[in-house]
């Protein structure tokens, strides 16, 4: 499976940004999926997990109540909705596919990655 993150750009503190995550190639929906973050200097850090059917989401303190994961299964799509952005959310923002059917917090738990969509909050 090949995976495709898109939507990032410059947004101005309390903006927002919808990314999504295309996947490609042989998918398969009985995995869980993610969103990682990498700010410039620091490590590759768990944002938003969401389970193989959906029903269960999972998102790190630092962005609880301001994103939002979701995944379009027709579309092999999934989607990280940012609201009230911060500069401290500047980031390259990568998609995987987890090992399993829940989404965990650890990029060792993820087998496939995207190339990642830069994202930028000015203050």
């Amino acid at each position: 499976v090949q995976l495709q993150a898109f939507g990032g750009g410059l947004v101005q503190a309390g903006g927002s940004l919808r990314l999504s995550c295309k996947a490609s190639g042989r998918t398969s929906s009985n995995n869980g999926m993610g969103w990682f973050r990498q700010a410039p200097g620091k490590e590759r850090v768990f944002e938003a997990g969401i389970s193989w059917n959906g029903r269960y989401t999972s998102y790190a303190d630092s962005v609880k109540g301001r994103f939002t994961i979701s995944r379009d299964y027709a579309a092999n799509t999934m989607y990280l909705q940012m609201i009230s952005l911060t500069p401290e959310d500047t980031a390259v923002y990568y998609c995987a596919v987890s090992r399993q059917a829940v989404a965990g917090t650890g990029a060792d738990q993820y087998t496939r990655w995207g190339q990642g969509t830069e994202v930028t909050v000015s203050s």
